[in-house]
């Protein structure tokens, strides 16, 4: 049998298909893979990744997005290959400020890896069970189980590197990695008391757990933030000179160390300090906490609201509404300080510089708060209320906000005036006067004006 005869094509119509294809604006299929390796899901992650730690989770949601298309197929059964992508997207819907979906998210990694036995570096372990203890809509015992499925990984993982240590592998290596694993475990267990403390606070086993608990927490990782969790609970177990104790511990820890050391606790947990120690009246610590966030974020609306609130505490105003225990039907500022009861002579430690500085700092200090709180459209109504009302008193102690700068300025002049007077007195009386007047500036100097 003879060759099939060839089509008969002529050389202008191979001209004219190779034109075409040089003019034409689509690409051609090609026999290699480039195309292929442009869109590698773990490249795909990697960029999504360094998207996120640059604070850009906006862009890096649609890469990550696309990274899980390609390692979970919708027309196939999701695997764990999937995992690392449905980790970080958790992540970066959390930086959204989209709760419900890093739930589901998570939720999808938990059917994937449901004991935590899979490497962290593969998507798995303890991440996700942690974060469901946070976001579960439930909270109460939902919670406390989504915790205690984390500490068991942590156990897990913990008894895993003492053994590495043990045989002398990689001890260097195994011993920053169980440092780490400890904290995380101590965390995981305060996160516990907390939910003890608020959402099961009325259960018969909630004072009985929350020792139990914190006493495991302070074992692992005796650390500030572990510290902290022990104070709060010894301020509801009414336990005052304890939780001072325990909260100048915490503080000690890290207060003197330069900026950006590691061991310093990060800004939420320090906030959360300056309110413990406000709780404890320990407002002077409680304010050079607050100056220090302040100087590092001075965009923070709470960090501002708690100063300006803490320098009326030091200033001598009373306990707000929200501190307050009137019960029904009563004003809730009874227990307050008004303005006619401030006097001058009340005692206010020297080294504040003074009644009127403190209150004209609280007042600042809560402006700052409130003018931030309408730039951001910051969600707290107890907390603009509470500044609203602080502020409301302190204006009718200080006067209009021209006031501000004045006060002092006069103060200081009347005292200036005094002095000057008191030294021609002095130019013209015999030694038992200026002794009498040399007593008298001692006197001022005590009240700190």
């Amino acid at each position: 049998m003879g060759k099939s005869r060839p089509s008969n094509r002529s050389k202008g119509d191979r001209r004219d298909k190779e034109r075409s294809i040089l003019n034409s604006t689509q690409v051609p299929r090609s026999k290699t893979r480039k195309s292929q390796a442009a869109v590698d899901p773990t490249a795909l992650l990697t960029q999504a990744t360094a998207l996120l730690q640059t604070g850009q989770p906006d862009a890096a949601l649609p890469i990550a997005q696309r990274a899980l298309a390609l390692l979970q197929p919708a027309s196939r059964t999701p695997t764990h290959l999937s995992l690392p992508a449905l980790s970080l997207l958790g992540e970066i819907f959390l930086e959204l400020g989209d709760p419900a979906s890093a739930a589901t998210t998570f939720l999808q990694a938990v059917s994937l890896d449901p004991d935590g036995h899979l490497p962290e570096d593969m998507g798995g372990g303890v991440e996700k069970f942690l974060w469901l203890a946070q976001l579960c809509e439930e909270g109460g015992e939902e919670s406390i189980g989504w915790f205690e499925k984390g500490t068991e990984v942590l156990g897990r993982d913990i008894a895993d590197l003492e053994a590495q240590i043990a045989t002398g592998k990689k001890i260097e290596e195994s011993q920053v990695l169980l440092q780490e694993k400890m904290r995380k475990l101590a965390a995981a267990l305060c996160g516990m008391v907390e939910v003890w403390m608020t959402d099961l606070s009325l259960s018969p086993a909630a004072e009985t757990a929350c020792t139990s608990l914190i006493t495991r927490a302070l074992a692992a990782s005796p650390t500030a933030p572990t510290l902290q969790t022990q104070a709060s609970l010894l301020l509801s177990q009414c336990e005052l000179l304890e939780a001072r104790s325990v909260l100048s511990r915490s503080l000690s820890l890290w207060q003197d160390l330069p900026a950006e050391h590691p061991d310093i606790p990060d800004f939420p947990t320090r906030i959360s300090l300056s309110r413990l120690l406000m709780e404890a009246g320990l407002e002077d610590q409680a304010m050079g906490v607050l100056e220090g966030l302040v100087a590092e974020e001075d965009g923070s609306v709470e960090a501002w609201y708690l100063g300006g609130w803490c320098a009326s505490l030091m200033a001598g105003l009373g306990r707000s509404s929200e501190e307050s225990e009137a019960g029904d039907g009563e004003d809730p500022m009874d227990e307050s300080i008004s303005a006619k009861e401030i006097t001058k002579d009340d005692e206010v430690p020297k080294s504040n510089g003074g009644r009127n500085a403190l209150l004209i700092t609280s007042r600042e200090w809560l402006r700052n708060s409130l003018r931030l709180y309408e730039i951001q459209d910051y969600e707290d109504d107890r907390l603009r209320d509470h500044a609203v009302e602080v502020v409301e008193q302190l204006d009718g102690i200080l006067g209009d906000v021209a006031d501000d700068e004045g006060a002092v300025e006069e103060e200081e002049w009347e005292e200036d005036s005094e002095d000057s007077g008191d030294n021609d007195e002095d130019d013209g009386e015999d030694g038992d006067v200026e002794a009498h007047n040399s007593g008298q500036n001692d006197d001022l100097e005590m009240n700190g004006t």
